[in-house]
């Protein structure tokens, strides 16, 4: 019996067979908890038997599929999610990435820390999260130890980044070194300063998008992008302490966001990768798709977003990302691994588009209570 077959029970939900646009205009409701924690299944299932990086991987692609990972196991408590990333983290010795940007090798990292705050005070395992205290104290380019502006890359900050500013925060918890929450303020701070778009409130990928414009004229804000940014804030206010000082600052930039991305949501319920121009790219997208709807559902649950605005626009967007799971579980129509908005076709998938499909079904699991 394959892994798929033990950690699946397939049923026949009527939203896999409908058209993606039929699906998602009109929903009323949320699937059921068990069929979103059955979508769960599947999506994680197909991943470990279809793995797109090598077996020793822990970088920010493989990382970002651990998040989701990890939100999938505090939604549901089920233990199979934990033990799969307990696993992951023994087999990797609890190491940072090997890729050199610094942001970016700090993703496992989030998983690591996440499994420390997990267990028992009385049954931290200091060895968790030993090697990222290590390599961030570390005098290094990409380390804050060795350089201020760490995060860089080509010497350009790049706004995929702030999803690995989540771990500061956790740190900070796991530890009470307050020294991480100023390393984290100065680096999101830094980031926002020179990618953040007040008019539009939304964020560039990188400066060299800052004055382009689409074919009728638009800016470009990549989907994705600004993903990884919505997701990483509301992570990092999961973590953060209520008092803290920056924390008003993170929920206006938080709740700005969420209102700009409801008007860009198109009526199946996807993003499209460029969000002030939809038809500069037309195709579905689901990694984006997924982090505003992980984001959105978030902030309802943290009563931070109000269900009456926000609430249609996240069952849209969890009915399109459902639709989006083939019957093997492959999530489809991610985009591939860029820097800029591009087309993905049906059958484009990768692990963090999985990633961020766990993140997404672990909030809506909670929402639909």
């Amino acid at each position: 019996m394959t892994l798929s077959m033990n950690r699946s029970i397939f049923f026949a939900a009527i939203f896999l067979s409908v058209p993606l646009i039929a699906t998602a205009q009109g929903v009323a409701s949320f699937p059921s908890r068990s069929e979103i924690l059955n979508l769960m299944h599947r999506a994680d299932a197909y991943q470990i038997e279809n793995p797109v990086m090598k077996p020793t991987d822990r970088n920010w692609e493989r990382g970002t599929w651990y998040t989701g990972v990890m939100e999938a196991w505090k939604a549901t408590h089920d233990e199979a999610f934990f033990k799969q990333a307990l696993d992951w983290g023994k087999q990797n010795e609890w190491q940072v990435g090997t890729e050199n940007l610094g942001a970016n090798r700090l993703f496992c990292s989030e998983t690591w820390t996440e499994l420390y705050l997990a267990r028992h005070k009385s049954a931290h395992d200091p060895a968790m999260i030993a090697p990222t205290e290590t390599s961030l104290s570390t005098p290094a380019p990409n380390s804050p130890a060795g350089a201020k502006r760490w995060y860089l890359d080509g010497g350009k900050p790049y706004v995929d980044s702030l999803y690995g500013a989540v771990v500061f925060a956790m740190l900070a918890r796991a530890t009470g070194k307050q020294e991480y929450l100023t390393i984290m303020r100065a680096f999101f701070d830094d980031v926002s300063r020179e990618l953040w778009d007040q008019e539009s409130g939304l964020y560039y990928r990188d400066p060299t998008y800052i004055g382009k414009r689409t074919a009728l004229g638009r800016k470009i804000f990549w989907s994705r992008g600004n993903g990884w940014a919505f997701a990483g804030i509301a992570r990092i206010l999961e973590y953060l302490p209520r008092n803290d000082p920056e924390r008003p600052k993170l929920v206006a930039i938080y709740r700005r966001m969420a209102s700009e991305l409801i008007k860009r949501q198109s009526p199946d319920g996807f993003w499209r990768a460029n969000l002030d121009d939809p038809e500069d790219v037309p195709n579905p997208e689901s990694s984006g798709t997924a982090f505003f709807c992980f984001g959105l559902a978030w902030g309802m649950n943290h009563h931070i977003l109000p269900r009456q605005t926000y609430l249609p626009a996240t069952k849209r967007a969890y009915a399109a990302l459902a639709a989006a799971v083939g019957p093997e579980g492959k999530v489809q129509w991610g985009q591939q691994v860029d820097a800029r908005p591009n087309p993905a076709q049906r059958a484009s998938t990768h692990e963090y588009v999985t990633g961020a499909f766990l993140l997404a079904s672990g909030e809506v699991y909670k929402l639909s209570r």
